[in-house]
């Protein structure tokens, strides 16, 4: 009974608020749930900032020096704005660089999530020992990877590794030591042995669109709804 009162009051807050939407409806988009108020329309992938007035998340300014602690809160706001599970991208870290935002590897890796050069100008990051910079290029590449491999995370710790390429035109991990090494010990430390990717769960938002349009989703990250494509 107190259940149902809850999920009730609940509802009824929803309906009452001043940007509610007639309804919400979920579409599947890349083998994910996806929820919107959109509902009739054709769906286009673009990037963040072509979205309208979304908040995007503060992080203190650039830490030179920074705690675990800090740094560890980083990469859970920069993972809940993209939409990747955090302790997955904690054990990268521990595996990548120890969670030293100075680390530089024998191939020129660079900082704590070991961006390498040509990673670092894609993902838009422009001082990769700015951890705050570092994690966000290297939590928006696992992201793209995890899209790309349909969800596969040991195919997106392998492309993370080995590259993407590589990965994608042998359709497994490549017999690399060093990449099958990487993969195992981050996969038996974050799933275990049921080797499943904890998909992030996150919160219905409304966004205002450029055009004063208001929707309604759980994807601001990724995702407008159009009506004239």
């Amino acid at each position: 009974m107190y259940k149902w009162l809850t999920i009730i009051a609940v509802f009824f807050s929803f309906f009452n608020s001043n940007l509610w939407a007639d309804r919400i409806c979920v579409k599947t988009i890349d083998g994910e749930r996806v929820y919107t108020n959109f509902c009739e329309e054709k769906i286009k992938k673009v990037s963040t900032k072509k979205l309208g007035r979304v908040q995007k998340i503060s992080t203190s300014q650039s830490v030179s020096h920074s705690s675990r602690h800090e740094l560890e809160k980083i990469v859970d706001e920069k993972s809940r704005f993209y939409g990747v599970d955090s302790k997955l991208i904690k054990e990268m870290i521990k595996e990548e660089s120890g969670w030293n935002p100075n680390a530089v590897s024998p191939k020129g890796a660079m900082g704590i999530m070991q961006l390498m050069p040509q990673t670092a100008i894609l993902m838009g990051v422009k001082d990769p020992f700015d951890p705050v910079q570092n994690i966000d290029g290297g939590i928006k590449y696992m992201k793209y990877l995890l899209d790309r491999f349909n969800g596969n995370f040991k195919l997106a710790l392998a492309a993370y590794n080995a590259g993407p390429n590589l990965v994608e035109s042998l359709g497994r991990i490549p017999k690399i030591l060093e990449t099958q090494n990487y993969v195992r010990k981050i996969s038996l430390r974050y799933a275990g042995d049921s080797g499943q990717y904890r998909i992030k769960k996150m919160p219905i938002k409304a966004i205002i669109l450029s055009d004063g349009s208001v929707v309604y989703t759980n994807r601001e990250d990724l995702y407008i709804w159009s009506t004239g494509q």
